[in-house]
């Protein structure tokens, strides 16, 4: 017996019912997604497998390079400001619009930052308050020129791109920089976690996930709905678990390469920062009446209008939540470089954050992904990056192979969505 859904392709519920869903067993499972596979519904599966494919390729070609835990806290570290700001992206891409603005929005936050800190003797409390502020106020005049005025947001975005590049000139001056010397902004990608306590958020992380997991089902069961099967709820909760284990493991060794002059080991700080986001943003799209008119406005603006839902409160607070978390951004790349500069948020940032995002599943066309499409795509980004640094390729190679990563993820999106949309599951 099978009942359809209603639910939008990478909205709430998605992955955890389907129409070609049976409750016997594992290999009756296997078969449904592999149909729904087959019919377009292929979510991040593409960047999973190209995730898993360079690891495998370049720990074959740099075996104790790429493999020790050194890189691999590094590769957290590297990947963490273009993943936040992806993050925000996808907030906008469910909407079907852009933002180019992005990066110079993290940017302009981050001078913001440094200049009450640093220049003004201020609290770092209080510091991190204004730059998160700052892209606020810049996400609500965007959202209110698209949303508002119904300006295209590519126009409005690449003004704000020029725009925001100058207001940086202008704040720390041609060639300028201000030193960020806060030693709590500064930990936050510069250090790592007791081991105890490194231990006690994989214990978090894994018990969270099963209790979700575990309501999410009996909710569904006392709603009437199908749940998922007990059995794809334990390998899932199981296959998390061992990769949490072993992250955690792998992070507790020591990887200083000189003891004698400071220890390094334990899960880096900025780790909390991207689960609260992860955990938190995902809550906001999968569980809030919010969430559920984003996904709406994405698949059918016009619909959705119908249907009572402000669309442009919606569009408005997604631009907002886009530039905020931009901001957040801005405060982990300051941290990284220990200082801020006219460049900072610029050169390729924000393409890397739109490849992030879109490697990782999220469409172009809107109404599709979800806040871990964009950690899935920041890790493929860094891992390319990383990688070819690791074998001393130039910088215009790594471009070229992640544009053509960038290519194949959009392809992939096109065609999905076409064969979705002939077998009637869009």
């Amino acid at each position: 017996m099978s009942t359809t859904s209603t639910t939008a392709p990478g909205g709430p519920g998605f992955e955890e019912y389907h129409p070609d869903q049976e409750d016997e067993g594992l290999g009756a499972q296997a078969r449904a997604y592999l149909t729904r596979v087959r019919g377009g519904d292929v979510g991040s599966l593409p960047a999973t497998l190209g995730l898993v494919a360079l690891c495998i390729v370049f720990a074959s070609l740099e075996p104790d390079a790429f493999t020790n835990a050194f890189n691999f806290a590094n590769l957290i570290q590297q990947a963490a400001g273009v993943t936040v700001i992806a993050m925000g992206l996808v907030f906008v891409l469910l909407l079907g619009e852009i933002d180019l603005s992005a990066g110079f929005t993290a940017g302009t936050a981050a001078c913001m930052l440094a200049i009450v800190l640093t220049e003004q003797g201020w609290h770092w409390f209080p510091s991190v308050i204004v730059c998160l502020v700052t892209g606020a106020v810049i996400g609500t005049l965007i959202g209110m020129l698209v949303a508002g005025l119904g300006i295209p947001s590519f126009v409005v975005t690449l003004a704000a791109f020029l725009g925001l590049q100058g207001v940086m000139l202008v704040l720390i001056g041609e060639g300028g920089t201000i030193p960020i010397r806060d030693e709590t902004i500064l930990a936050v990608m510069n250090e790592n976690l007791p081991i105890w306590l490194g231990w006690v958020l994989c214990a978090v992380l894994i018990a969270g996930y099963a209790a979700n997991t575990f309501l999410t089902a009996a909710g569904r069961r006392r709603a009437g709905l199908r749940a998922q099967p007990l059995a794809v709820s334990l390998l899932k909760i199981g296959g998390l678990a061992l990769l949490l284990v072993a992250a955690t493991a792998y992070l507790s060794k020591e990887r200083s390469r000189n003891i004698i002059i400071a220890s390094l080991k334990g899960v880096p700080v900025v780790v909390v920062v991207l689960v609260v986001l992860l955990v938190s943003l995902t809550f906001l799209l999968t569980r809030t009446a919010w969430g559920r008119h984003v996904y709406a406005v994405g698949g059918n603006a016009e619909a959705a209008r119908r249907a009572g839902i402000s669309v442009f409160r919606v569009r408005l607070t997604c631009f907002i939540m886009c530039s905020s978390l931009a901001a957040v951004a801005g405060i982990l790349l300051v941290s990284r470089t220990n200082s801020v500069s006219p460049s900072t948020g610029g050169s390729v940032t924000l393409l890397m954050a739109v490849g992030a995002a879109v490697i990782g599943g999220t469409s172009l066309f809107g109404g599709k992904g979800r806040v871990a499409d964009a950690l899935l795509g920041g890790f493929v980004v860094a891992v390319i990056e990383n990688g070819m640094a690791l074998l001393n390729q130039p910088s215009g190679r790594v471009y070229i192979v992640t544009g053509l990563v960038l290519l194949l993820a959009a392809s992939v999106d096109a065609i999905s969505r076409r064969r979705a949309a002939a077998t009637g599951r869009v």
